[in-house]
């Protein structure tokens, strides 16, 4: 009666052994690449497709560093305890913040901007102060691109600033 140990190497070796040497199952190392590239590849695609594409990109990213020059401009007024100015020209596109900074927006986008009246030295130049205790002159500047619109509210009594798309639009 052979042992125990012996009868499980003999098992073990018989169901490892393939009767013809040389064929492999399964898929290569480059197969496998392959198919995440191609997986990666269409998920780049269908994002792009569903968030509007190049435009799309292009709005977000202007609108999120636009709301951060803002919030900058706010916390240097707390900071600081000096009101701070942001400008935005409507027209050029271009922007103003404290301590010298300063930035143009995409062309392709359009400005629009509403806010304090008393602050504007002309009407496609728009104004945000903020004061040294947070609060700001308060406003809303919105960056559209095609039909998506991309909302950057400033809130007067706080200077919280929030930004983001508007719903319903694929921005």
């Amino acid at each position: 009666m052979p042992s125990s140990l012996a009868l499980f190497r003999r098992v073990s070796v018989r169901a490892t052994t393939s009767p013809r040497r040389g064929v492999m199952a399964g898929l290569s190392l480059l197969e496998m690449m392959l198919v995440l590239a191609l997986i990666a590849a269409i998920s780049l695609l269908a994002a792009a497709a569903l968030n509007g594409g190049l435009e799309g990109m292009r709005l977000r990213s202007a609108g999120k560093s636009l709301a951060a020059e803002l919030r900058h401009a706010r916390t240097r007024a707390i900071a600081t305890g000096v009101p701070q100015q942001f400008e935005l020209d409507v027209r050029t596109h271009r922007w103003k913040g404290p301590e010298g900074r300063h930035g143009e927006l995409p062309t392709a986008l359009s400005l629009r901007y509403t806010g304090a009246q008393q602050l504007q030295r002309r009407s496609d130049v728009g104004v945000v102060r903020f004061f040294e205790d947070g609060a700001s002159s308060g406003g809303r500047i919105e960056l559209i691109a095609k039909r998506a619109v991309w909302r950057i509210d400033i809130g007067w009594i706080t200077g919280e600033v929030r930004s983001g798309p508007l719903r319903g639009d694929g921005a």
